[in-house]
């Protein structure tokens, strides 16, 4: 195959101990990955050996602290992603990194500030991804009563993004001099006011921090309702989705992009990469006796507890486990994810307990279990027929769940021209193949682009 033909994306999603919702468990497991640096130094320099496109990871705003939480690490002790990143960039050279952030509880300010910051100490290898915050939890670390409505976050969200990508435009690229002869720091005719005044936000700016390397870092979004879908299309560069099989993962992938071009954009610049959750091994029965090993380390209240923030925060112990699911009112949270679950319930007639176990591994995510070859022909099937440029890999335990991917499936992806041997650049931007954004205010710049 030839060279220049083009290849899978990947990033590795890499929350502390793994993606099993008891992968703490595991007995090679590091327990307490989400708060244990040099563990994070060790597994994003094999992802970088790898030659991986990112690391990604997902952020909470507040402790799930519902019936059965104990049992679980979701994001109940782990670092801020930023803080963390800033910290592996030193320790790595091309790999980049994608944090999650919130437009419905941070300031677009010290977000953006935030982000320039990771993309300068990164040499450009930042990426933010947008949410707007699925769980309510977050509201009364806000000084919020209730979380807010879905359909206002997303305007917001909107809103949000057009106020950051504005902030980091607030310098051209050569505007600082630091010319010692004459004692110009900076040009001024090239530094910019945003002075913004919207439905949500105030602010006058300029970012005091000069423009990111990458002009942008990557903007990554993950929201598939219909809301979630219209701001990907717009604005975002990347989106990581949820996606059980083949033919409805082409169906999401025809319909965001189908949506771009109102916005005066081509498909090639937006990246899907669906998550994947793969157990893999030299059999297939050897993956499998991996998988039931992780299954069987799931304490059935903790399951409950996953299920039930997964459709929409409602109690579910009160229900018999072996029952099937009670039709629920349409949540204000995770819209997207409840719908995939009652789905995958309904579709396939399971109960309470087959739900979470089923769920428990990538939470609605892709999950395929098998030999290298069979799971490298699943991913080969999406990517080369419309149903994804890459995948976001969420090992289901770490490291070994990592060590795994990159020992027996990234070779054979290689072997079958799919997949990069060497790094194509040195930014986040050159190695997903996307192009520098000009500064709005340099000359030339072509006009942002609205919908009609």
């Amino acid at each position: 195959m030839s060279d220049n033909q083009r290849k899978i994306r990947l990033g590795a999603f890499l929350p502390g101990a793994g993606h099993h919702v008891a992968a703490w468990r595991h007995p090679q497991a590091q327990a307490d990955g989400g708060i244990n640096f040099a563990h994070y130094k060790r597994i994003a320099q094999a992802a970088e050996r790898a030659k991986f496109d990112a690391v990604f990871l997902a952020d909470g705003l507040a402790l799930q602290n519902r019936p059965g939480a104990q049992g679980r690490t979701a994001y109940g002790a782990s670092f801020e992603p930023v803080t963390l990143f800033s910290a592996l960039a030193v320790v790595t050279e091309r790999i980049g990194f994608i944090a999650t952030a919130s437009t419905t509880y941070e300031e677009p300010y010290l977000l953006a500030r935030k982000f320039a910051s990771l993309d300068h100490i990164s040499q450009g290898r930042a990426g933010w991804n947008v949410v707007t915050t699925g769980g309510g939890e977050a509201a009364g670390n806000f000084g919020l009563d209730a979380h807010p409505d879905h359909a206002q976050r997303y305007v917001r969200a909107r809103e949000f993004v057009d106020v950051v990508t504005g902030l980091w435009d607030s310098w051209e690229d050569d505007a600082f001099l630091r010319d010692k002869a004459s004692g110009a720091y900076y040009d001024p005719a090239k530094l910019h006011t945003l002075d913004h005044k919207g439905k949500f936000f105030s602010v006058r700016g300029p970012l005091n921090i000069p423009r990111p390397p990458q002009g942008h870092p990557v903007i990554v979004q993950a929201g598939s309702s219909e809301a979630g879908r219209e701001l990907a299309a717009e604005t975002a560069e990347v989106i990581f989705t949820a996606q059980q099989t083949l033919e409805d993962a082409q169906a999401f992938y025809a319909d965001v992009k189908g949506r771009m071009a109102k916005y005066g954009r081509h498909p090639d610049q937006l990246k899907i990469m669906p998550g994947v959750f793969p157990v893999v091994a030299r059999t297939e029965s050897e993956a499998r006796a991996k998988y039931q090993e992780l299954q069987d380390l799931i304490l059935p209240e903790v399951g409950l507890s996953l299920l039930s923030g997964l459709s929409g925060g409602v109690d579910l112990s009160a229900y018999p486990v072996d029952g099937p699911l009670p039709e629920l009112p349409e949540t204000n949270n995770n819209k997207s994810r409840q719908a995939l679950m009652f789905d995958i319930a309904r579709k396939r007639n399971l109960s309470i307990r087959e739900l979470y176990l089923w769920v428990a591994g990538a939470r609605g995510h892709w999950t395929i279990v098998g030999s290298v070859e069979q799971i490298a022909d699943q991913l080969e099937a999406w990517f080369t027929q419309g149903g994804a440029d890459g995948f976001n890999v969420m090992p289901p335990w770490l490291p070994g769940g990592l060590d795994d991917f990159v020992e027996l499936v990234i070779p054979e992806l290689r072997r079958r021209g799919l997949f990069r041997t060497e790094y194509e650049g040195r930014t986040l931007r050159e190695n997903l193949g996307l192009a520098r954004p000009a500064n709005r205010h340099a000359a030339g710049a072509k006009p942002r682009a609205s919908a009609a």
